[in-house]
């Protein structure tokens, strides 16, 4: 099932900001650079990634938490079963 939410878009810009700047740590690396700064910039990498993947986990549970009331009820067992799985199923990469 193919989901887009709201902020995919401004998440895939960032991952790819982030994929440019590893690469250029990559190079770093071969070329020798002092292990103090590539610590620096893997640190930016990590925290890149990191926020990339709070905001999607956040954006994903607002929008199944969304699904869930709009539905007010309304919604198959098993539909609403299957939307709160995949809510606590995500928690786990909190």
């Amino acid at each position: 099932m193919s989901e887009i939410h709201r902020t995919h878009p401004s998440l895939v810009k960032r991952l790819k900001r982030a994929h440019g700047h590893l690469a250029r740590v990559i190079t770093m690396v071969e070329d020798g650079r002092p292990c103090v700064d590539l610590a620096q910039q893997l640190y930016a990498v990590e925290k890149a990634v990191a926020k990339a993947k709070s905001t999607l986990i956040h954006d994903h549970i607002n929008h199944c938490l969304d699904d869930l009331v709009e539905t007010d009820g309304h919604m198959p067992s098993g539909d609403r079963e299957a939307e709160l799985n995949a809510f606590k199923e995500i928690t786990r990469y909190l």
